[in-house]
């Protein structure tokens, strides 16, 4: 599974990368969705790598990024009494085990919403204008997890 977060602006871009962009429903700065790891999910974060950093994330974060940022569509916080009555699991980390193995996506549970929202990073950017390692667009591998511990 990745991670994808949109750090760039979409100020005077092609519609074609606006459209890609809003499908992935990364419409604003520090956005982030999860994606497996198909051909289509993979060709759409391709096509906009000039936005979005992504790379393949770890369980314990992914926990900790559904433990603090996991929101119903109302803007609710989920804790765990919610997350039992909507999901169906009674703890985050077995959520995060059926989201990793793709039995299951956010978008399967309507009151969730299947994006998160994420702070600035602590420390800031390197570069939202060079790619990674010299700056922080596009393809990072596990690095995406250092980031997002940052931006959790």
């Amino acid at each position: 599974m990745i991670a994808v977060i949109r750090i760039r602006t979409g100020i005077n871009i092609r519609k074609e990368f606006k459209d890609t962009l809003k499908l992935l429903r990364l419409n604003y700065l520090n956005n982030c969705i999860l994606k497996q790891e198909n051909p289509s999910d993979m060709g759409m974060t391709e096509k906009v790598r000039d936005f979005v950093t992504y790379g393949e994330i770890d369980k314990d974060v992914l926990v900790e990024l559904l433990k603090k940022r996991l929101r119903l569509t109302n803007d609710k916080k989920v804790d765990e009494k919610v997350l039992k009555q909507i999901t169906g699991f009674d703890s985050f980390e077995k959520l995060a085990e059926e989201l990793m193995s793709g039995k299951k996506k956010l978008t399967d549970f309507g009151q969730i919403r299947p994006f998160f929202r994420l702070t600035p990073p602590s420390k800031g950017f390197k570069s939202v204008k060079e790619y990674y390692p010299k700056g922080d667009l596009g393809y990072r591998g596990r690095e995406i997890n250092n980031l997002l511990k940052r931006m959790i």
